[in-house]
């Protein structure tokens, strides 16, 4: 028999059907089940005109036009369509299907057909074992995408089918996420169409970017609480986000990866569908991306076909069988997670005793990152291009860019991108990292550490003024006087007294009255004729010493309130 799913108008009861009669079945004992699974076993059905005839399923066929009455939503209806045959024929079998029923719930049918599919059983083969439709086998097989108690939760009736439906195209995260609010009495899950919306509502997260955040240049919105940030421009967001998707797809190719499969955007990476497979043996990365921006990689992984066909070319028939049944593994995964947990709280304790490898296992963190971890380095974001291009040139900069060149030949990594820190660890892995610093005498750790702390030292804070009154921070011969600082300065009575500094008293006096223009040439005309003279040549205003201080009691707005701030902190 052919398997199809036909529309509900298109059926009809046969009169053949061993319980055809005009007046409306009983169907009060499968309606609920109905109306919250669907239908679990296809109707018996044969060709009838435009249309088909039940042969078997009077009930079921009842339920869903009581259903589709109510003005709920009837999908197409699995069938097994019969061959051309006589009236006994058909009325054979509405007995025998009527007589020997077999309806197990969704999860127990699932739990078998993945038993099937780990044994190398393909989705054809399954649907034709237990007369059911392919779409039914793959619909069973996607619960294997859900999280275990979201599957018990279900298996209970705690959970809808529609909404199970929906968080099987679900991230782990986002399963957790959901069930952490389901599990909570005091708040309310999304579910249904709500929770459509909640998966793939399309909002741009930032911790979905797998680019640095000062990357982005549009509008980042956040929330009333200041606790979840969103993209909000969509082109700019996917452009930075394919370009680091490209960058991290070259690092798995340059790691020896036989291929790399980027899926098209919203399409699911279906892990029944595939086969684990190592590096070595020709595994593929596949990379799944979601509309949301999260993306997934997939490392080790080939289709189950073009796994059986490997198979088949390996070798012997006894070869084949022994690699295509897979080694069932002696724990359970509830006891992997016991052991894992138990070895991690061994390992953490002895490390307390061992600060030396802690220091360095702190240094790999902050400089790659991982799930627990995100350290981002000061993007120094100029408001001007002059002042960009001012900061380019300084004399600080350029030392310290030297040194971050040095650093990088220290730890045997390339020269990539503007920092030695690195967020989503672009291609460089935390254990790879750690097993350089382990080699590392303890000074080059500490020279490391140093640069990366100063690297994510946060511009314009107390603790940068704070750290700069500490050291004692001299920045005389770090700066010279430039027409970027100047063109900057607005207030006349903060010009008044540098003209002072400059020039002395009686100048600044005599051009009191001036231009905030001609006040700024006469500051110019000041410095360069001291430089001339070999006088006053390392000037600094006070915007540039530590600690800082304004020329005017109104300030200068934030930074004043965080020099003093700092001034508290130090006492």
């Amino acid at each position: 028999m052919k398997l199809s799913h036909i529309p509900l108008e298109k059926l009809k009861v046969s009169p053949l059907n061993m319980r055809h009669e005009r007046k409306s079945p009983d169907i009060t004992d499968i309606l609920p089940s109905i109306r919250a699974r669907g239908v679990q076993q296809p109707l018996l059905v044969r060709k009838n005109g435009s249309g088909y005839e039940i042969v078997a399923g009077r009930r079921r066929f009842h339920c869903l036009k009581k259903i589709m009455k109510e003005g709920g939503e009837v999908e197409p209806v699995p069938c097994a369509i019969m061959k051309d045959a006589d009236d006994a024929a058909a009325l054979e079998a509405s007995l025998i299907e009527n007589i020997a029923r077999l309806a197990p719930d969704e999860m127990t049918r699932f739990e078998t057909f993945a038993r099937l599919a780990a044994e190398g059983r393909g989705v054809e083969e399954i649907a034709a074992t237990f007369g059911v439709t392919e779409i039914m086998v793959r619909r069973s097989l996607a619960l294997g995408n859900l999280l275990p108690e979201i599957r018990n939760a279900y298996r209970q009736g705690d959970i809808d089918p529609e909404t199970v439906r929906h968080l099987t195209l679900a991230t782990c995260k986002q399963q957790a996420d959901w069930f952490k609010l389901f599990d909570d009495p005091q708040e309310r899950e999304p579910r249904g169409r709500q929770l459509k919306q909640w998966l793939f509502g399309g909002e741009l997260k930032l911790e979905a970017a797998l680019f640095p955040l000062d990357a982005y240049s549009g509008e980042i919105v956040t929330d009333l609480f200041g606790e979840t940030g969103y993209f909000s421009g969509n082109d700019q967001f996917w452009q930075l986000q394919n370009k680091a998707i490209a960058e991290r797809c070259d690092a798995y190719n340059d790691d020896g990866w036989a291929d790399v499969v980027v899926l098209d955007p919203g399409a699911y990476f279906q892990r029944w569908d595939h086969v684990e497979t190592s590096k070595k043996d020709g595994g593929r990365v596949v990379v799944e991306v979601r509309t949301n921006g999260e993306v997934t990689f997939h490392e080790g992984y080939l289709t189950r076909k073009e796994h059986d066909r490997r198979l088949k070319k390996s070798g012997s028939k006894a070869q084949e069988n022994e690699e295509a049944q897979p080694a069932r593994p002696e724990l359970t995964v509830a006891a992997q997670n016991y052991v894992a947990l138990h070895r991690h709280a061994a390992v953490r304790l002895a490390m307390m005793k061992d600060p030396q490898l802690a220091l360095r296992v702190m240094v790999a963190h902050a400089i790659c990152g991982s799930d627990l971890w995100q350290v981002r380095p000061e993007p120094q974001k100029a408001d001007r291009e002059a002042s960009a291009e001012s900061l380019a040139n300084s004399k600080a900069q350029a030392a310290f860019d030297a040194e971050r060149k040095d650093i990088l030949t220290l730890l045997g990594l390339p020269e990539k991108g503007p920092t030695l820190t690195r967020p989503s660890g672009a291609g460089l892995r935390i254990g790879a990292l750690l097993t350089t610093l382990i080699k590392l005498a303890e000074t080059d750790v500490m020279r490391i550490l140093t640069f990366v702390i100063a690297e994510t030292l946060s511009a314009g804070t107390s603790l940068n003024e704070q750290i700069g009154n500490h050291l004692e921070v001299d920045m005389t011969g770090l700066w010279e006087p430039e027409d970027a600082f100047f063109d900057l300065l607005r207030d006349k009575v903060a010009l008044h007294e540098i003209l002072k500094e400059t020039g002395g008293k009686e100048i600044a006096n005599a051009n009191i009255s001036a231009t905030v223009k001609v006040q700024k040439q006469a500051i110019r005309d000041n410095l360069k004729t001291a430089q001339d003279d070999g006088a006053n040549a390392q000037w600094l205003p006070r915007y540039l010493k530590f600690p800082f201080t304004a020329y005017t009691r109104s300030g200068a707005g934030r930074l004043s309130e965080m020099a003093a701030r700092a001034q508290k902190l130090s006492g």
